[in-house]
């Protein structure tokens, strides 16, 4: 019989909620990662899990979005202009990865096997991506 911690992730939750009510008593401040570690009384890894379990969650149950900033750490419920900036530092980064990951490993591929069915397939939804992804970075 698994143990309660690998169990659809209870563990993880139990963790998130408890970070969730940390977050709340810290508002309108954010708290940094080691902050939150001692804060919370968790170990770094149930944090990791915590927080996980947190953005998974926060939607479904209504509570306020969770972001992380380099000067204020991570924040529950924060200003719509510290939502929209988080948002689009999140666009960009993924935007970049993507670009990397099309030139490093997708456009080698592509070139060395141009015939290829799925190399054609991964490129053309791959640009597509990455033109979404720059639409929203650069709106």
């Amino acid at each position: 019989m698994p143990r309660a911690s690998r169990k659809k992730g209870d563990a993880a939750r139990r963790h998130a909620d408890t970070i969730r009510f940390v977050l709340f008593e810290a508002r309108p401040a954010g708290l940094d990662f080691a902050q939150l570690v001692r804060a919370a009384d968790l170990s770094p890894c149930q944090v990791r899990a915590g927080l996980g379990a947190l953005k998974d969650e926060a939607a479904s149950k209504g509570w306020p979005p969770l972001i992380w900033t380099r000067p204020d750490g991570y924040q529950l419920g924060a200003e719509r202009a510290a939502l929209e900036a988080y948002e689009r530092a999140v666009v960009s980064e993924k935007l970049t990865q993507f670009r990397r990951f099309i030139t490093g490993t997708v456009a080698p591929h592509a070139a060395a096997h141009p015939n290829d069915k799925w190399v054609k397939h991964i490129v053309a939804q791959l640009n597509s991506i990455e033109s979404t992804l720059d639409l929203i970075a650069n709106a």
